[in-house]
């Protein structure tokens, strides 16, 4: 329920955007009842069932911190290392043939306040996206979300919902695929196939990209919905089947970068205002470190 430690953790209503098929591992596939996208929930229970069915429990301690690795003396020889623990408050020494850091990519929020003018005057709340958990506590709020990642679109959907109303800024726009594909197969799995890395191999970028916008934007027009990629930008996509529904509904209005905050309003970079914001969720991702 609460980060700390330099964990992370993901709302509750989160989930996949890679079908089952494409994700499991090769060796132990996901169960036949299990659905071909997956909430948070389903993906822990199966990352536990792969532990205990190839009993993987009995080598891993758990709620051990890491103070220390270094090179062993005959490291150059070896390539061991000295490893330094602590388990409830105990320490232990130990010698490994390797060490994997696997600390991932989002421990550490990336709040770029000083990017925004005047956001200091700011009266209302600000948090980062990793703070949100569920919608409970923005009935009635007009909410401003920063950023057009896979998690700024679930939030700003998410939130639609209960909340007055949800803006959604981007400066770089977004290709938005959705999880079916023709015949209503998940996507990434119809995409994934020997002809069509073939013919990525042999097109000219500038043709392959022509023919994905098209085909991208037979399903819907995303310089009509507010969401085309700013000239000089690199592409960016999200997965998000219902954003934009909410975009036609109005339940979510597309707002370009923000260019100024005052004390209860954004200065968009198109010159419009929004007054009267209660919230603002900020969708600005990560900075990567190697501890």
């Amino acid at each position: 329920e609460t980060s700390k430690d330099g964990m992370t953790r993901v709302y509750r209503s989160l989930v996949t955007n890679v079908c089952k098929e494409m994700s499991c591992y090769s060796n132990f596939p996901f169960q036949e009842d299990y659905p071909n996208f997956m909430n948070q929930g389903k993906f822990w229970a199966y990352l536990q069932e792969f532990a205990e069915h190839f009993d993987l429990l009995r080598y891993i301690r758990f709620r051990t911190t890491v103070r220390s690795v270094t090179k062993r003396p005959d490291f150059s020889e070896t390539g061991r290392w000295d490893v330094v623990t602590e388990t409830e408050g105990k320490q232990e020494r130990a010698v490994f043939d390797a060490v994997m850091v696997c600390t991932g990519h989002y421990p550490n929020p990336r709040l770029p306040l000083e990017s925004f003018p005047g956001i200091h005057k700011f009266k209302g709340q600000i948090l980062h996206s990793q703070e949100y958990k569920s919608p409970e506590g923005f009935q009635g709020k007009r909410v401003l979300v920063i950023g057009l990642g896979n998690t700024a679109g679930d939030v700003a959907v998410e939130l639609s919902r209960t909340a007055a109303q949800v803006l959604l800024s981007t400066r770089t726009g977004a290709w938005v695929l959705h999880r079916s594909s023709d015949g209503g197969y998940p996507f990434n799995m119809v995409i994934t196939r020997r002809c069509l890395n073939f013919i990525t191999q042999v097109l000219p970028s500038r043709v392959l990209n022509w023919i994905q916008q098209r085909q991208l934007n037979k399903r819907f027009n995303h310089e009509n919905y507010g969401l085309s990629i700013t000239k000089g930008k690199i592409p960016k996509f999200i997965v998000n089947d219902e954003l934009p529904t909410c975009i036609l509904c109005g339940t979510v209005t597309m707002k370009t970068g923000v260019k100024e905050f005052t004390e209860t309003s954004a200065l968009f970079e198109d010159g419009t205002v929004e007054e009267n914001i209660d919230i603002v969720i900020f969708a600005t991702g990560y900075t990567f470190s190697f501890p």
